[in-house]
């Protein structure tokens, strides 16, 4: 009853704050909400600060100049729905990032899945949420959109015939749209989850016409074809796989926040979350950028990079990758940092040149050249991700040596011994996949030196004479 009576009061506050225009209580970083105050001195209060971040009291009209004038992909700021709620926010202790025990040696399944990957489907899905005209949070096609995405999913469960898949809505307190759950139960580790997400609304300043082609139609048909991937090759994942498509991140991270929160009061043990927020517009020379703001896990950030120098560095299936910076709240992976849990967030380029038409009316399909060849990258970085953190039980023996390769660290120093392999190179990476370290022609045994080395998480690369590629993470204390 008191969760019920606490939804009944939020989305009375959420309609006064936003049908009415009123001031609404939000949580940002500090230096955005000074800079907002100096702007809006009348728009915006500021009720408290902890560390970077501040909780605000502010107006649409501010948000929206928060919103589309800094240099970040989301909202810049997440809603909240009382004072208590803001204030308990940027006041809660944050979980220490613990170190992912993830390993990559499910090479014939990974390479079978992302063998499947159609770019056609991403892009016909894509063109199918475009023509909502508006998937703006409060409109009916936003609703829509939502249940239209809840039959396709559920069309695919009935075809694959499978009794352990599911998916469900999820209604909100701060908002009339739902989000939509999509989970494959996992068969020996049930209560651990491996999570992905994207955002079902769009925004423009014209709230019946936001077509939001690449934001954020492309990261919820990227999602869908990994679905449609993994039930084709019937896969059963050790851990529970959850794919979900959120409400209202546009205005706030509205519905991964309460979905977040709600996982966390719940004590679910979410072992890592990946955001697919624009994924279909190439507008850097690399293919997937890592965002690495503090809120981000190093950790995972790394094992992202690991997956790539594993599946994507040679073949049909390679790609690049860079990192960049996207800023507070910039989307809904900062719900699932924000309560504790392990979260990453690969982008579709350089926040300094993203799309130049997402939150307009020109977000369309055909701005991005007609195709989805790009999304489909994300889509096969999505699947290997899963694949290899759920580790089913379908899923093929490795066909790697078994420990090819030990390596650990001592006085400053990387020792390694590879079998009897000689060694072309060795290369070290930062969690941005910065390259700091390279040496070439090595014996199967060495150290290298790591006193130019900030202490921190690294990943190191070898790649052997014969070809073959090995990575390891490792710890610099």
């Amino acid at each position: 009853m008191k969760r019920k009576l606490l939804s009944i009061f939020s989305l009375v506050v959420f309609s006064h704050a936003f049908a009415q225009s009123d001031k609404f209580y939000a949580t940002t970083d500090s230096e955005s909400a000074k800079e907002l105050k100096e702007k809006f001195p009348e728009e915006i209060e500021i009720v408290g600060a902890a560390g970077n971040q501040s909780a605000i009291f502010l107006t649409k009209k501010a948000a929206e100049f928060l919103h589309h004038n800094v240099i970040t992909h989301g909202p810049g700021y997440v809603y909240k729905s009382s004072k208590e709620e803001a204030l308990s926010a940027i006041n809660r202790s944050k979980r220490s990032n613990r170190v992912l025990s993830f390993t990559i040696d499910q090479n014939a399944a990974v390479n079978s899945a992302i063998a499947k990957v159609s770019a056609d489907n991403i892009k016909a899905h894509i063109q199918v949420l475009e023509n909502y005209g508006t998937r703006y949070h409060t409109t009916a096609k936003a609703q829509t959109a939502v249940q239209d995405l809840k039959t396709k999913w559920q069309a695919l469960i009935t075809a694959s015939g499978r009794t352990d898949v599911s998916v469900r809505v999820v209604d909100h307190f701060g908002t009339p749209m739902p989000s939509l759950v999509f989970t494959i139960d996992g068969t020996t580790a049930p209560n651990d989850f491996i999570i992905v997400g994207a955002h079902m609304d769009s925004i423009t300043s014209n709230a019946n016409f936001a077509p939001g082609a690449d934001d954020d139609a492309s990261g919820i048909a990227t999602i869908s074809e990994m679905i449609r991937v993994l039930l084709d090759m019937d896969y059963k994942p050790s851990k529970t796989v959850e794919f979900m498509a959120f409400a209202a991140e546009e205005i706030g991270l509205v519905g991964s926040s309460e979905i977040a929160q709600d996982y966390a009061l719940d004590n679910k043990d979410v072992v890592s979350f990946v955001q697919f927020d624009m994924t279909n517009y190439k507008g850097s020379p690399k293919d997937i950028y890592l965002t690495t703001d503090s809120y981000n896990s190093n950790d995972l950030n790394l094992f992202l990079i690991e997956l790539m120098e594993h599946y994507n560095k040679t073949g049909s299936h390679a790609f690049t990758y860079g990192n960049t910076i996207c800023n507070y709240g910039c989307s809904d992976h900062f719900s699932w940092a924000d309560n504790g849990y392990d979260a990453a967030f690969p982008f579709e380029a350089s926040f300094s040149q993203y799309n130049p038409s997402i939150h307009t009316t020109n977000d369309k399909l055909s701005n991005m050249g007609s195709s989805a060849t790009h999304a489909a990258k994300f889509a096969k970085l999505g699947l290997e991700f899963i694949i290899e953190t759920a580790k089913g039980s379908v899923l093929a023996v490795s066909d790697l040596e078994k420990s090819p390769v030990e390596i650990f660290v001592k006085d400053k120093s990387l020792n390694y011994k590879l079998g009897t392999e000689a060694i072309e190179s060795i290369v070290i990476l930062d969690t941005s996949g910065r390259q700091l370290l390279e040496s070439k022609n090595l014996l199967y045994s060495g150290k290298i030196d790591l006193n130019k080395i900030n202490n921190g998480f690294y990943l190191v690369v070898f790649k052997t004479r014969s070809g073959k590629v090995i990575t390891k993470k490792f710890i610099l204390e």
